[in-house]
């Protein structure tokens, strides 16, 4: 009899169970977040969120920063997102200008470093990990062809590697403009685009993805992918011959930022997803998959990534890269579509 009574208890427990995670569930406010993050990171972003603020539940809609931006834009006058998360600041920057985003500074926003919080007018974004370009150099083709390691951007140019690199498509990915709007930086435009004119000649196919050119290196389909930070030290950790180099004058970077929508309807939510976002807690999950984060505290660089790329980041001036990014990449497309990946 008292077996049957547990049992009869247990039954209501797990009932009541069954029906408050459905009331929670009725009750959650659902954000459409619009994102350029890489696929495997959507479900632990996902499960970090909701855990941090369980009257939300995260609806990601994902693609490459060229296509989120264009989407975004195509949909100013009628948004269909609550949030950004995990796009580029040079995107969100244009969207700033363009007046589409709620003007608002996350708890916490003041303890993160500088470069990653908005300084232009209203505060509309907050910045939480860096990304960058390095050189992904595989030594056994470089053996194979007798070529000498580069260590400028310069080298890149020489005949060692005619249609031996890969780079990505600055319209689609977002690595790809950083490090074109970089080269602008570095060299000036009259020499930056000379520049581009010469590595176009030895440039194979331009990605429309920023992890496919270490990706190509890593397989030794190329010989130089010029890509993600972060995906070549996972390459080179899972046993990859390739070296990851930082040339001498520096390397283009971005950064990942999370901002919301103006006109959501889901106002109150959204800032509660914002302030988690400014966390020292979130920080360390981005740190997961980014060496560099917003929060000064934490630092989680994987292993073989090169121990130089944060002293070697170009002086990055994201005004311009936002305000020029349409001129920037008409003139690249007419300059070099030709190589393309098609898509």
């Amino acid at each position: 009899m008292k077996s049957r009574l547990f049992q009869g208890a247990s039954l209501c427990v797990a009932a009541l169970s069954v029906f408050a995670s459905a009331a929670l569930a009725q009750t959650r406010t659902k954000l459409t977040a619009y994102t350029a993050l890489e696929n495997d990171q959507l479900p632990p972003f996902k499960a970090a969120i909701e855990a941090a603020v369980p009257d939300v539940e995260i609806v990601w809609v994902r693609d490459s920063t060229g296509v989120i931006t264009a989407r975004f834009l195509a949909e100013k006058d009628n948004p269909r997102a609550d949030l950004v998360i995990g796009l580029a600041a040079t995107s969100t920057l244009l969207f700033e200008k363009m007046n589409l985003l709620e003007s608002y500074s996350p708890t916490g926003a003041d303890k993160l470093r500088p470069a990653f919080r908005d300084g232009a007018g209203d505060y509309t974004w907050t910045g939480t990990a860096a990304i960058l370009a390095v050189v992904c150099y595989n030594t056994v083709e470089a053996k194979k062809a007798n070529a000498v390691a580069p260590v400028s951007w310069d080298d890149l140019t020489k005949a060692d590697f005619k249609g031996k690199v890969v780079m990505p498509h600055p319209a689609s990915s977002g690595t790809g403009y950083l490090q074109v709007a970089a080269w602008l930086q570095l060299m000036g435009e009259e020499k930056g685009w000379a520049f581009m004119d010469k590595l176009h000649d030895n440039v194979a196919v331009y990605t429309h993805s920023g992890s496919a050119p270490c990706v190509q290196a890593a397989k030794g389909e190329r010989m130089v992918g010029i890509g993600f930070d972060m995906r070549g030290a996972r390459e080179k950790t899972n046993g990859a011959p390739i070296d990851l180099i930082v040339p001498k004058e520096g390397v283009g970077w971005d950064v990942e930022t999370t901002a919301i929508v103006k006109g959501t309807k889901n106002l109150a939510a959204a800032k509660k997803v914002a302030d988690w976002t400014a966390t020292k807690g979130a920080n360390e999950l981005f740190s997961k998959y980014s060496a560099i984060v917003a929060h000064p505290e934490v630092k989680n660089a994987p292993p073989n990534y090169p121990a130089e790329a944060e002293g070697k980041l170009v002086k990055n001036d994201f005004a311009w890269m936002a305000a020029e990014r349409d001129r920037i990449l008409k003139e690249w497309v007419k300059r070099y579509e030709s190589k393309a990946q098609p898509k």
